[in-house]
């Protein structure tokens, strides 16, 4: 048999992550001011689709990717690396990235951990930012059940910080999307929030204009 080409390869991964993130996820929003260039993006890791949704955030913006992975995680699907990942100890790959302007994705927890507040952080996003010379970024991620069918992901942007002020500043931002969690309609979008992406939307959504027109046509009310 011959083998297959490393590029379809690669296409076909982008292609199964991509699907995965539209079917699965009602749609993922952003509100923030992202980087223009290079960073180090420090997000807080909750969910299983946390890295989905980095990956499919810089998909659609053409921005460069890269993650860090547990080598644990990287033995176990190796040919991530066609999508960006990294082992966690191929640190000067991640800098060369960061610094030819990739958005660097490192968890600073470590691992994934229950909802809640953050534990004491890791520091090796700090230590990234500073070798390689751009901006330590905190991101405030959750993927969430709300009033609809699939579960929907938000991403808070933080302004750029230091190793000394990244617990603080990703524990500010994290308190303030479960705030506005908390305190929104479940069945409605975060308000000031922008859509980046969205999937074919929740089952009640799909049938909406059906059930108007129904009603119209057996005149239920």
């Amino acid at each position: 048999m011959d083998a297959i080409p490393p590029d379809l390869v690669t296409r076909g991964l982008d292609l199964m992550v991509h699907r995965s993130v539209v079917r699965g996820l009602r749609g993922i929003w952003v509100r923030g001011h992202l980087p223009e260039d290079g960073a180090i993006l420090a997000p807080s890791h909750q969910s299983w689709w946390d890295g989905y949704v980095l990956f499919e955030l810089c998909r659609t913006l053409g921005q460069p990717f890269r993650v860090l992975m547990t080598a644990r995680q990287f033995s176990s699907f190796p040919f991530l690396r066609r999508l960006g990942a990294l082992p966690d100890h191929e640190l000067r790959a991640a800098l060369r990235a960061a610094q030819a302007g990739a958005w660097v994705v490192v968890f600073p927890e470590g691992e994934l951990r229950p909802a809640g507040p953050l534990t004491a952080l890791q520091p090796g996003a700090g230590w990234l930012a500073r070798r390689a010379g751009v901006p330590l970024v905190p991101v405030a991620l959750r993927v969430t059940m709300r009033g609809q069918q699939q579960p929907e992901a938000y991403l808070r942007v933080g302004l750029p910080t230091d190793a000394a002020g990244l617990q603080r500043g990703l524990q500010h931002e994290l308190s303030a999307l479960d705030a506005e969690l908390q305190r929104s309609d479940p069945e409605e979008p975060l308000a000031g929030y922008l859509r980046l992406t969205g999937g074919g939307g929740s089952q009640n959504e799909r049938l909406a204009g059906l059930s108007r027109l129904l009603a119209r046509v057996t005149g239920d009310r």
